[in-house]
C-alpha cells in the first residue's frame, strides 16, 4: 500500500464530501499547489520528501471536515487517527502531526524541523497561486466590499510574505508577490 497516494485519495474523498466546510475547490486549488511547492522545498532543503508530501496532504484536513477555528489542532488528530489505520510508523506520525499543528504562520509557533517550516512555507506559498480563491472568501465567506476586499487580500499576501522561513520560498514567489501588490495598490 502506498502511504502518499491513500492519504492523497482520502483527503479527496473528504473535499467531494456534501458536508465538506469548502466543497472541492480547496483540494485543486490549495493543497494540491501546497503539495507542489513542498515537495519542490524538500528537494532544494534536503528534507523528508515523504514527511513532506503526506502533511502537506493533510494540513488544512481539519478546516475541510470541522472548520478552520483550530484546523490545526483537528487536522493533527484527524492525520494521527488516518496514518495509524494506515500502519504508519509512530515516529513518522510524530513528525507529520508536528507540520500539520505548526503550519499556521498566524500562531506564531516555534517550529523546529525543516519539516515544519517547509509545510508553514508551502501553505503560505499556495496563496500567490490562489488569488480568486482569496477573493471568494472575502466576498462570500467574510461578506466584504470590493475595497475592503482588495486591502484584505493585499494584506493577507503581505502577512504571507512576511512570515516565509526560507529565502528559497521568497525566491520561488518574488515575481507573483511583486506583481499582485502592484495589481491590488
Amino acid at each position: 500500500m502506498n502511504v502518499i497516494e491513500e492519504v492523497k485519495k482520502f483527503v479527496e474523498e473528504e473535499s467531494l464530501k456534501p458536508n465538506s466546510k469548502y466543497g472541492y475547490e480547496p483540494f485543486v486549488f490549495h493543497f494540491t499547489p501546497t503539495v507542489n511547492y513542498a515537495l519542490e522545498l524538500a528537494e532544494e532543503l534536503g528534507a523528508d520528501k515523504e514527511i513532506v508530501e503526506i502533511a502537506a496532504w493533510l494540513h488544512d484536513i481539519g478546516s475541510v471536515i470541522y472548520g478552520r477555528e483550530d484546523h490545526h489542532i483537528t487536522g493533527a488528530k484527524i492525520a494521527e487517527e488516518k496514518l495509524k489505520e494506515l500502519n504508519y510508523s509512530n515516529e513518522k506520525i510524530e513528525m507529520v502531526k508536528n507540520c500539520i499543528l505548526n503550519h499556521r504562520g498566524s500562531q506564531k509557533n516555534n517550529l523546529t524541523s525543516v519539516e515544519e517550516k517547509i509545510i508553514a512555507d508551502a501553505d503560505a506559498l499556495s496563496n500567490f497561486d490562489n488569488i480568486p480563491g482569496i477573493f471568494k472568501a472575502a466576498f462570500v465567506y467574510e461578506k466584504l466590499n470590493q475595497g475592503e476586499a482588495r486591502e484584505s487580500v493585499r494584506k493577507k499576501l503581505d502577512n504571507k510574505w512576511n512570515q516565509l522561513n526560507f529565502e528559497n520560498s521568497k525566491k520561488i514567489i518574488k515575481p507573483k508577490y511583486e506583481a499582485i501588490i502592484i495589481l491590488l495598490k
